[in-house]
């Protein structure tokens, strides 16, 4: 069938992508470097993106194409959300902001990380997405023994069943192992701790588990 639909001149675009953003049915996308329809199934030929150009690159023509699918428009969002979702399942996850008697701690498996390491690896999410996650700093935070108290507290009331500690190839990171160590030390349960060891330039270097 003919109908309205926006077209695109190359020449004229400069990827600036204000007309992705303004697209309400994900049809545009930016592709080497250029605004691109992704195909003219998702396009309303509303023209929303049209006063987003500064370029003047997106007019309208009335071509035979195939009909607008709002069915298929709401099929990509969703893929398009699910693949962003977070695989976080507790919040918050700063040590210091997180409640040892929390339920979501109880007989779980507990991630120890260093701040910098959720940077530096960017796939740590994604590695441990069924364990409970929490941050912190050896380097940075000064009241260490909170870090201790509330280990001891996940170790003993919770009944944690693992800890993963996640620190970077630096010295610093060492702390969050010993303030670690410390803690088991000092607990009535005995539990494993893994170690894993993340380089400077984001690879994961080791994993093993360690002794008190």
């Amino acid at each position: 069938m003919k109908r309205k639909i926006i077209k695109i001149d190359e020449s004229k675009c400069n990827g600036c992508g204000y007309c992705v953003k303004k697209c309400h049915e994900g049809a545009l996308e930016i592709v080497n470097g250029k605004a691109k329809l992704v195909s003219d199934k998702y396009c309303d030929g509303l023209g929303d993106c049209i006063g987003e150009c500064p370029l003047g690159a997106i007019t309208f023509e009335v071509r035979e194409t195939e009909d607008y699918d709002e069915k298929a428009v709401i099929e990509r969002q969703t893929a398009k959300l699910s693949q962003r979702a977070s695989k976080l399942i507790n919040w918050p996850l700063q040590l210091h902001l997180q409640d040892p008697a929390a339920d979501y701690f109880y007989n779980a498996d507990v991630v120890l990380a260093a701040d910098c390491t959720a940077f530096a690896f960017g796939n740590l999410v994604n590695k441990f997405q069924n364990k409970i996650i929490s941050i912190a700093c050896p380097k940075l935070d000064s009241n260490k023994e909170v870090y201790i108290d509330k280990l001891v507290s996940l170790i003993n009331i919770s009944h944690i069943n693992s800890l993963t500690v996640v620190m970077m190839e630096v010295p610093c990171c060492n702390g969050l192992l010993y303030l670690s160590q410390q803690a088991l030390s000092k607990s009535k349960r005995k539990i494993p701790i893994k170690k894993v060891i993340i380089s400077i330039k984001g690879d994961l270097l080791k994993e093993e588990w360690v002794n008190v």
